[in-house]
């Protein structure tokens, strides 16, 4: 090195040093009117820690995420009646196949935890994400102890 060179050192955080200076954060998100593949890549971008500075994709640095109204969730176009979600049992003819539509009625929170669980890594940190997000149909939650922040998103 010639007198002068200056190297620049990417700085990664490490497991252990997240236990003494850092906590996870509690967000509060109303889903109703929100579009559902924009609200869900917003929600997977929070579980995986990208907003914050200290993010390192193979350390969990994000944070919990609550949603509510789940039911009241919004599709553009025809999608309620042309997006089909398939369930397989591993036996022969044991295909299940619900619309959109058909899932907000039985289970309301599933197109939502989906549509995130795809945008998430597929390995043990991605499934360790998910676990942090609790989705609920209606207002109310049993996360108030926790004191989530709500966050507007756009």
């Amino acid at each position: 090195m010639t007198m002068g060179t200056y190297v620049q050192r990417t700085f990664q955080v490490r497991p252990e040093d997240l236990g003494r200076t850092w906590e996870r954060k509690w967000y509060l998100i109303d889903a109703k009117g929100k579009t559902l593949g924009r609200l869900a890549a917003k929600i997977a971008k929070i579980l995986q820690g990208k907003h914050k500075p200290i993010y390192t994709p193979h350390v969990g640095v994000g944070d919990y995420v609550v949603v509510i109204n789940a039911a009241q969730i919004r599709v553009t176009g025809k999608k309620l009646e042309q997006k089909k979600y398939y369930r397989y049992s591993g036996y022969p003819g044991g295909i299940n196949v619900r619309t959109l539509k058909e899932l907000l009625e039985k289970d309301p929170e599933r197109p939502l935890r989906e549509a995130v669980r795809r945008m998430l890594p597929k390995n043990i940190q991605g499934r360790r994400m998910l676990r942090r997000l609790k989705i609920y149909p209606g207002p109310e939650h049993p996360h108030q102890a926790q004191k989530p922040v709500p966050l507007e998103l756009e």
